[in-house]
């Protein structure tokens, strides 16, 4: 046999899988939000290419939304939440953790999508299992906030092959949201979310 079952699967997603566009991102965060599970995020730095596939995210519906940065208003910081869609907000927490969200929606609209977890592709050895591991193993900082996720150097990939089986959650760490805290605006990959650490697809 030419290849594994691993090795044949990924090679025929590379082939098939599409970048998405900038009109893919114009979707409410709350649409946005699941489409985006099942999707293969792609990162091209220093001659390198890293690839894996999206399995959790987070959801966060603008101004109204008391635990969106836009709750606070349009500001330096969260300038980018209020469009384009389709590019990058990238911000510190705890003095410590990049977050990538992915701006959403109609300009003004200040919605944007967590990336809270992924599976590593092409045999990457490594763990994606939050959205803090997730930006240090991608080389994702702060520097990225604002960059054009349509563009080469950070982008999405359709793969339509792939069909998850997306579930909703609460969403993690706003107590301070009122009653926003228990809207159920995580969205994750049922039967792939499990195991992440170092975790590969399976044959």
């Amino acid at each position: 046999m030419a290849g594994t079952v691993k090795e044949i699967v990924s090679t025929r997603s590379k082939t098939a899988a599409k970048k998405l566009s900038r009109s893919f991102f114009r979707q409410s965060a709350v649409e946005l939000a699941p489409a985006l599970i099942g999707k293969i995020l792609v990162r091209r730095i220093r001659g390198k290419t890293f690839r894996a596939r999206i399995v959790e995210t987070e959801a966060y519906l603008g101004p109204d939304d008391l635990a969106s940065h836009a709750a606070k208003g349009r500001t330096p910081r969260t300038e980018i939440l209020f469009g384009p869609a389709g590019r990058a907000y990238v911000y510190l927490i705890y003095g410590l953790h990049e977050m990538l969200n992915v701006v959403a929606g109609e300009p003004g609209e200040a919605q944007a999508v967590l990336i809270r977890a992924a599976r590593p592709l092409d045999g990457w050895k490594v763990n994606l299992s939050g959205p803090g591991r997730f930006t240090r193993a991608f080389k994702i900082t702060r520097a990225e906030n604002g960059l054009d996720l349509t563009g080469g150097q950070l982008y999405f990939l359709d793969d339509p092959a792939y069909h998850a089986r997306v579930v909703t959650a609460k969403r993690i760490g706003i107590d301070y949201a009122g009653e926003w805290r228990d809207a159920p605006l995580r969205f994750l990959d049922a039967d792939a979310h499990d195991n992440l650490s170092y975790g590969q697809e399976s044959d």
